[in-house]
């Protein structure tokens, strides 16, 4: 919550209709988790468990910390938007603003752990698109009067419980 992304689902909720902004979403949802979902795997089954849960706490805690910090929304995607339509800009760049953020990254640290190549990538796609389609709604209904900061402290927390709560467990595991 509180990344680009749904920064970039929300100002295009101002500008196209829902169901555009929210396929689009999507469409670029499905393809980048399924490329992390495959790296996750690839990293779950080459680097020992211990490790993976230790990145994993660390993970976490470095999306908390960015996400307190915050992210930019750039301008862009105009170019785009002459080009293809509203569909195509909506999903291009939502595409390209997950790549290397933190939900993609976030993925592959689950995928690396849980080893369910489907349930990692529908659970994360279904979960994304839920989070954008909040935006979008919220973005349709109170415009530009969301709480921002608000919504940047609370993900920005559970993102460093969870991962003090992972290195904990993981240190747990490790003793005999």
């Amino acid at each position: 919550m509180g990344d680009k992304t749904q920064l970039v689902a929300l100002a295009f909720a101002t500008r196209y209709a829902a169901q555009t902004v929210l396929l689009g979403v999507f469409g670029a949802t499905l393809l980048v988790h399924l490329f992390s979902v495959g790296l996750g795997e690839i990293v779950g089954l080459t680097v020992p468990v211990f490790w993976v849960h230790v990145f994993a706490g660390l993970a976490f805690i470095a999306f908390g910390l960015w996400t307190l910090r915050g992210d930019e929304l750039g301008d862009d995607d105009r170019l785009t938007e002459r080009r293809w339509g509203p569909l195509m800009t909506v999903g291009t760049t939502f595409f390209l603003a997950e790549l290397g953020d933190k939900t993609m990254l976030m993925t592959i640290t689950l995928a690396s752990q849980q080893h369910s190549f489907v349930g990692v990538w529908m659970g994360s796609t279904l979960g994304m698109v839920a989070a954008d389609g909040l935006a979008i709604i919220l973005g349709r209904v109170l415009g530009a009067q969301l709480p921002e900061r608000l919504i940047k402290v609370g993900a920005g927390g559970i993102f460093l419980v969870t991962g003090v709560a992972t290195l904990i467990d993981a240190l747990a595991r490790q003793r005999p």
